[in-house]
Protein backbone atom coordinates (compact mmCIF):
# COMPACT_ATOMS: atom_id res chain seq x y z
CA UNK A 1 0.00 0.00 0.00
CA UNK A 2 1.71 3.32 -0.99
CA UNK A 3 2.12 6.07 1.87
CA UNK A 4 2.01 9.63 1.53
CA UNK A 5 4.67 11.58 3.08
CA UNK A 6 3.47 13.69 5.55
CA UNK A 7 2.52 17.38 5.03
CA UNK A 8 4.84 19.89 5.65
CA UNK A 9 4.46 22.49 8.41
CA UNK A 10 2.91 25.70 7.41
CA UNK A 11 5.55 27.68 7.75
CA UNK A 12 7.90 25.38 5.48
CA UNK A 13 6.52 26.47 2.17
CA UNK A 14 7.23 30.31 3.38
CA UNK A 15 10.56 29.21 4.08
CA UNK A 16 10.98 28.48 0.49
CA UNK A 17 9.63 31.28 -0.86
CA UNK A 18 12.46 33.54 1.57
CA UNK A 19 15.15 30.97 -0.28
CA UNK A 20 14.49 32.02 -3.66
CA UNK A 21 13.42 35.58 -2.83
CA UNK A 22 16.70 35.35 -1.34
CA UNK A 23 18.99 34.00 -4.39
CA UNK A 24 17.03 35.81 -7.01
CA UNK A 25 17.89 38.81 -5.18
CA UNK A 26 21.51 37.64 -5.05
CA UNK A 27 21.58 37.10 -8.92
CA UNK A 28 20.59 40.55 -9.38
CA UNK A 29 22.55 41.40 -7.46
CA UNK A 30 20.68 43.23 -5.18
CA UNK A 31 22.79 43.17 -1.85
CA UNK A 32 20.35 45.32 -0.01
CA UNK A 33 17.07 43.16 -1.13
CA UNK A 34 19.44 39.63 -0.32
CA UNK A 35 20.30 41.28 2.45
CA UNK A 36 16.43 41.70 3.71
CA UNK A 37 16.00 37.88 4.14
CA UNK A 38 18.78 37.29 7.00
CA UNK A 39 19.30 37.52 10.51
CA UNK A 40 21.16 39.68 12.12
CA UNK A 41 23.43 36.62 13.27
CA UNK A 42 23.75 35.51 9.70
CA UNK A 43 26.66 33.48 8.73
CA UNK A 44 27.70 32.30 5.00
CA UNK A 45 30.20 29.83 4.53
CA UNK A 46 31.20 29.91 0.56
CA UNK A 47 33.42 27.80 -1.59
CA UNK A 48 36.43 27.30 -0.36
CA UNK A 49 35.65 27.52 3.34
CA UNK A 50 35.39 31.62 2.71
CA UNK A 51 33.28 32.89 5.09
CA UNK A 52 30.72 36.05 5.11
CA UNK A 53 28.55 37.70 7.59
CA UNK A 54 26.57 39.07 5.04
CA UNK A 55 25.28 38.73 1.94
CA UNK A 56 27.18 41.13 -0.10
CA UNK A 57 30.54 39.38 0.68
CA UNK A 58 29.33 36.40 -2.12
CA UNK A 59 28.35 38.66 -4.28
CA UNK A 60 31.33 40.75 -4.63
CA UNK A 61 33.58 37.57 -4.66
CA UNK A 62 31.06 35.86 -8.01
CA UNK A 63 31.45 39.18 -9.32
CA UNK A 64 35.40 38.91 -9.50
CA UNK A 65 35.10 35.33 -9.91
CA UNK A 66 32.59 35.46 -12.82
CA UNK A 67 31.85 37.67 -15.58
CA UNK A 68 28.08 37.24 -14.08
CA UNK A 69 26.19 33.85 -13.28
CA UNK A 70 22.89 32.90 -12.52
CA UNK A 71 20.95 29.69 -11.07
CA UNK A 72 18.26 27.33 -12.56
CA UNK A 73 16.97 26.23 -9.40
CA UNK A 74 16.28 22.88 -10.21
CA UNK A 75 14.43 21.93 -6.71
CA UNK A 76 14.22 22.64 -3.45
CA UNK A 77 14.60 20.02 -0.60
CA UNK A 78 12.85 20.75 2.83
CA UNK A 79 13.58 19.33 6.32
CA UNK A 80 11.54 20.78 8.79
CA UNK A 81 12.09 21.32 12.36
CA UNK A 82 11.08 22.55 15.55
CA UNK A 83 12.34 25.38 15.75
CA UNK A 84 13.89 25.98 11.89
CA UNK A 85 13.75 24.92 8.50
CA UNK A 86 16.64 23.19 6.34
CA UNK A 87 16.22 24.42 2.78
CA UNK A 88 18.65 22.83 0.21
CA UNK A 89 18.44 24.75 -3.18
CA UNK A 90 19.62 22.12 -6.35
CA UNK A 91 20.42 23.17 -9.52
CA UNK A 92 23.12 24.27 -11.91
CA UNK A 93 25.12 27.22 -12.73
CA UNK A 94 25.38 28.71 -15.78
CA UNK A 95 26.98 32.20 -16.98
CA UNK A 96 30.21 33.69 -18.55
CA UNK A 97 33.74 33.70 -17.07
CA UNK A 98 35.71 36.39 -16.78
CA UNK A 99 36.87 36.44 -19.93
CA UNK A 100 33.70 35.88 -21.45
CA UNK A 101 33.63 32.34 -22.08
CA UNK A 102 30.54 30.78 -21.06
CA UNK A 103 29.51 27.71 -19.10
CA UNK A 104 26.45 26.11 -18.36
CA UNK A 105 25.56 22.71 -16.32
CA UNK A 106 27.99 23.68 -13.19
CA UNK A 107 26.20 21.74 -10.49
CA UNK A 108 24.92 23.52 -6.88
CA UNK A 109 24.47 22.63 -3.59
CA UNK A 110 22.94 25.57 -1.27
CA UNK A 111 22.23 24.52 2.23
CA UNK A 112 19.77 27.26 4.50
CA UNK A 113 19.03 27.38 7.87
CA UNK A 114 15.47 29.27 8.11
CA UNK A 115 14.41 30.78 11.61
CA UNK A 116 11.59 33.04 12.57
CA UNK A 117 11.31 33.85 8.71
CA UNK A 118 14.81 35.40 8.67
CA UNK A 119 17.94 32.86 7.52
CA UNK A 120 20.45 32.24 9.76
CA UNK A 121 23.03 30.15 7.72
CA UNK A 122 23.72 29.21 4.29
CA UNK A 123 26.57 27.23 3.14
CA UNK A 124 27.58 26.84 -0.53
CA UNK A 125 28.67 24.11 -2.55
CA UNK A 126 29.65 24.25 -6.46
CA UNK A 127 31.69 22.34 -9.27
CA UNK A 128 33.00 26.33 -10.27
CA UNK A 129 36.88 24.95 -9.01
CA UNK A 130 36.54 21.48 -11.00
CA UNK A 131 35.69 23.56 -13.92
CA UNK A 132 38.47 25.85 -13.57
CA UNK A 133 41.04 22.76 -13.16
CA UNK A 134 39.76 21.81 -16.46
CA UNK A 135 40.04 24.90 -17.82
CA UNK A 136 43.95 24.79 -17.38
CA UNK A 137 44.58 21.29 -18.17
CA UNK A 138 44.49 19.30 -14.64
CA UNK A 139 42.07 16.60 -15.53
CA UNK A 140 42.07 13.20 -13.25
Amino acid sequence: MPTTAPALPPHASDDVEIVRAFLEASMKPDVERAASYVASNFKLTFTGGRTYDHPGGSIGFNAKRYRWVKKSMDRFDVVPGVDETIVYSIGTLYGEWPDGTAFEDNRYIDRFVVRDGRITHMDVWNDSAERILVRNGIEA
